[in-house]
Order: C-alpha cells, then sequence, then structure tokens
C-alpha cells in the first residue's frame, strides 16, 4: 500500500512536500509515497487575525486539520512548516527529526530597511514581524496581509500597494523566488519564528516500521536546534500570535547557543536571553533561556496580548 503524505495545499506546502519526497525517494527505494492536499482553517480564512483563527480551530491555524486527518489514518504523514506547528503534541501523534534546514532569517520585498520611506507601508501578517519593525522603525505602518508567497508579493504592485513585505527566506528559496530578496534580516534584530526554515514531520506514535523508514532522511543536528527553540516557546507558552523569536548558532564540543527575544506589539519593550548547553539536552537549554526571559519581565508583555498565555510558575 502506498504511503498518503499530507500537507497544506498552498503552492509551498506542495513544493516542501515534492522537495521531501525527492530526498526520500532513494534512500526508501521501492517505497511509494501519494501526496493528499488538506485545507487548514488559516487557508479558508484570511481575514481575521491568526489568534483568533487558532482559537476557533482549538490548536494551531494551519496544522490542526492534518493532525486530525493524521490521527484518524485518513493519511500516514503530515508534513508542516514546523514554525506553524504548536508546541503541544496532541495524544498519539509524535514529531520525528527533520530532513535540515533552510535558512532561518526573514527578508524585505521590495526594499532595505534603511531605504523604505518615512511612513512607508510594510506588509505582514505576523505579530512578531510587525513588533521587531516597530522596535527599530516605529514609523512604518504595517499593512496585515496573509496568503501564499506569490499573492504576497503581488501586494508589491497595484492600486493599495505596500513599500515592502516581509517574507521567510526558506519559502522564497524553496520557490525558487530568491531573487526578490532585497535585505534578509539580522537575526540579532529579527530574530526567526522558532523552527523556521525546518519541516515538521509528523506521524503516529504507533507506526514503528514508518519511523524507521522516515528516520533514514533525518538530520539529528538541526533536531536538536529546533527543540531548544520549540522548548522555549513552550515555556512561556506562545505560538504564531505572540511576538517571539528564536535562533540556535552551533558552538564548538557539541554545544548549542540559543539566543531569544519577547518584544512588545508596539516594539517599545525588546528583552533578550542567551545560553548555551549541550546539544543532547536541548529542552533543558530552551527552559533556561525561557526563564531568563521570564525573570526580565517577560510574563507581563505576554500576558498584555494574551492574559492566559503565561501561566503561574
Amino acid at each position: 500500500m502506498p504511503i498518503l503524505v499530507g500537507s497544506r495545499g498552498s503552492e509551498l506546502a506542495r513544493t516542501q512536500v515534492r522537495q521531501y519526497l525527492e530526498l526520500l525517494a532513494p534512500l526508501c527505494p521501492g517505497v511509494e509515497f501519494k501526496r493528499r492536499v488538506i485545507t487548514e482553517a488559516g487557508d479558508r480564512d484570511r481575514v481575521s487575525l491568526l489568534a483568533d483563527v487558532a482559537g476557533r480551530s482549538a490548536g494551531g491555524a494551519f496544522s490542526s486539520r492534518l493532525e486530525a486527518a493524521l490521527a484518524a489514518g485518513e493519511i500516514d504523514v503530515a508534513v508542516h512548516s514546523l514554525k506553524d506547528l504548536p508546541t503541544s503534541m496532541p495524544d498519539g501523534l509524535v514529531l520525528l527529526a527533520p530532513p535540515g534546514r533552510e535558512a532561518v532569517e526573514d527578508a524585505l520585498c521590495g526594499s532595505t530597511l534603511a531605504e523604505l520611506p518615512h511612513g512607508a507601508r510594510v506588509g505582514t501578517g505576523a505579530p512578531r514581524r510587525a513588533a521587531l519593525l516597530r522596535a527599530v522603525r516605529p514609523d512604518l505602518e504595517l499593512v496585515p496581509i496573509r496568503g501564499n508567497v506569490p499573492g504576497r508579493l503581488a501586494a508589491l504592485k497595484g492600486r493599495n500597494r505596500v513599500h515592502a513585505v516581509v517574507l521567510a527566506v526558506a519559502g522564497l528559496r524553496r520557490l525558487g523566488l530568491e531573487e526578490h530578496i532585497t535585505e534578509v534580516l539580522p537575526l540579532d534584530r529579527f530574530p526567526a519564528s522558532p523552527g523556521q526554515g525546518a519541516l515538521g514531520i509528523q506521524i503516529r506514535s504507533d507506526q514503528h516500521e514508518l519511523r524507521t523508514l522516515l528516520e533514514r532522511a533525518a538530520d539529528h543536528t538541526v533536531h536538536a536546534a529546533v527543540r531548544a527553540e520549540r522548548s522555549m516557546l513552550a515555556e512561556l507558552h506562545g505560538g504564531c500570535s505572540v511576538p517571539v523569536g528564536a535562533y540556535v548558532t552551533h558552538e564548538p564540543e557539541d554545544r548549542l547557543r540559543l539566543t531569544g527575544q519577547v518584544v512588545s506589539l508596539d516594539g517599545a519593550v525588546r528583552l533578550t536571553a542567551a545560553s548555551t548547553g549541550r546539544a543532547d539536552e536541548p529542552e533543558k537549554l530552551g527552559a533556561a533561556v525561557a526563564l531568563d526571559l521570564l525573570d526580565q519581565g517577560a510574563r507581563t508583555i505576554l500576558a498584555e496580548i494574551r492574559p492566559a498565555a503565561v501561566g503561574a510558575r
């Protein structure tokens, strides 16, 4: 029987699955994979705030229906953009090590940050990106835009055009649209969404043979990095609706350095923490950075954004 691989229906999601299966093909000779598209709530509703869509979906705006299909046995593998996947895992599902990672940075398309005129219109639907832009350019007008990558690039043209849009470098590269990048934003001022640039490969926990098969493509170095980032996010009780950024750099002697940031929605307050830990203890590292951020006042910022975002410790 073929292995059914589910994903969202966007051009980027389809491309990610195709590239993943191309990687698996020589590693899994004789195995047949078939693709299935599942439309997520965030794809149906491109007007509401992501936090509202996620709330109505009882989970992730771009993952809940895929996870439900996987749990029900309608698909065998769910392929997500890892940054869209909530840190809490439904019972019976497991997240595998990703097959490598694209660039983690965000990019400006249409203009560089320095060249944007005073009051320029910049398109982004992500609270994290909007908050970070306000922190460095409070004069900008942030225009909420959502949808697929080509559609967001199209906002640079037309009567209601914006001066620039913010997009993930990873998505642009995967779609062959790298020529639209005007400036790659530096991670120290624009830390990425935890897990950005990596795929989230999800299966049922009882699929032992399938797990062994798919782990032929696993990159455990990348897995350690994204586990550190996502564990930090989990400790902060964050998600796509809160402005939390993180990135990992690899240190000598198999160690990781994790940098995390929490920014108020208006960009007026930016908290930064960093720590180094063993690559085989990424969750411990993520928790340490999160605790530092909470000690600095992240709890107050997150509570103002979403009152229940941070529970008592």
